[in-house]
């Protein structure tokens, strides 16, 4: 009989006799893939191309009909936007490693994560991106390979949406209905309101207060956004953000006219989540705030809509209307406070099973 966690390939004296063409199966180990939102492999056209082809596909991200929406998307997005995107990217891109802080940032917290159970040799960690590499398909199967008959798959989104979070578990069990053998499969819940995310939070916007000239007088936190008619159709996302905040002031002791709830980087006609980001940043500098922060915690790591949507953009509306001093405060990323958050919750969910 197989022990529990006992990792090897299945053998005749496991189950009796096999067929001498049946395919060798390793089973005992546990797997954990964190999963990102995603990133192309180069600011360059071609990479862009194809990147958001991948991204403005997906029928969670864009809830239009197809026969509406798909000649916009082929005659007109993707004929403009990968040159824009691309310079974008090109200026926070990690020239080092050739590829974009997401992936960069992602990368290492699956790195860290690795170290963490080092000791534990029936436990893999992985990670993948939804769109881009390293595909989702790619990873559960190298996961699979390595003897992962359970897997715990990560999506790295705190507060839940369905363009997120759900498009992620869509990704995953589309892959396994193709599969004979499926491996036992459990998805990590939003995290929005975990105490340790709520303490990594507060202890990230403390020291970089520490660090600051200059408290400001507004600190912004900046979620992503997402169409008005989503969140009518029963989408949880909002409430989730609005509670992220909620418990940030209570720890924090801060108030509302100092913790400020917005939603950046909307795109095409529809109304989106209010009160916008970049247009509360140029109401506050007109009204004459000259100190302003801005964080976003529905980012696990730093990407294009953090580090150039608000550490560049958000500065420059600031600086145009009038404000002085503006702070972009980092992501958790790869850090102490970043890892706490993800080991907790991975220690939590893996129980039973290791």
């Amino acid at each position: 009989m197989l022990q529990k966690n006992d990792t090897k390939t299945i053998k005749n004296k496991d189950i009796g006799p096999l067929p001498k063409d049946h395919p060798k199966v390793s089973i005992g180990k546990v797997g954990v893939l964190l999963v990102n939102l995603g990133t192309p492999d180069g600011y360059d056209k071609k990479n862009m191309y194809k990147y958001l082809r991948e991204f403005l596909s997906d029928s969670r991200v864009i809830e239009w009909p197809k026969a509406l929406w798909y000649p916009i998307l082929y005659g007109i997005v993707l004929n403009v936007r990968p040159a824009k995107s691309g310079a974008a990217y090109k200026s926070i891109w990690n020239t080092e490693k050739d590829e974009s802080p997401l992936r960069t940032y992602t990368r290492g917290q699956s790195d860290k994560l690795t170290e963490i159970f080092k000791s534990n040799d029936d436990i893999i960690v992985d990670w993948a991106m939804r769109y881009g590499n390293p595909s989702i398909p790619s990873r559960l199967d190298a996961l699979k390979e390595q003897g992962c008959d359970r897997i715990v798959v990560f999506p790295l989104y705190p507060q839940y949406s369905a363009a997120t979070t759900a498009t992620v578990s869509d990704k995953v069990f589309e892959h396994f209905m193709k599969q004979r053998w499926m491996p036992a499969l459990r998805t990590i819940p939003a995290y929005h309101d975990e105490p340790v995310y709520i303490d990594a939070l507060a202890a990230s916007l403390e020291n970089a207060l520490e660090k600051m000239d200059k408290k400001p007088e507004k600190i912004i936190a900046s979620y992503h956004g997402i169409p008005q008619s989503y969140f009518k159709k029963g989408d949880p996302y909002h409430c989730h953000c609005m509670k992220t905040t909620r418990l940030l002031r209570e720890k924090l002791g801060w108030s509302e006219t100092f913790l400020l709830t917005c939603f950046q980087s909307r795109f095409g006609p529809e109304e989106w989540l209010q009160p916008y980001t970049d247009k509360t940043i140029e109401a506050l500098a007109q009204d004459g705030v000259k100190d302003l922060a801005v964080f976003n915690p529905g980012f696990s790591v730093d990407c294009l809509e953090t580090l150039e949507e608000m550490g560049v953009e958000g500065e420059e509306i600031f600086h145009e209307h009038g404000g002085e001093n503006f702070t972009y405060i980092p992501c958790l990323n790869d850090s102490k406070e970043g890892m706490d958050v993800i080991e907790t919750i991975v220690k939590r969910e893996i129980m039973g099973w290791v």
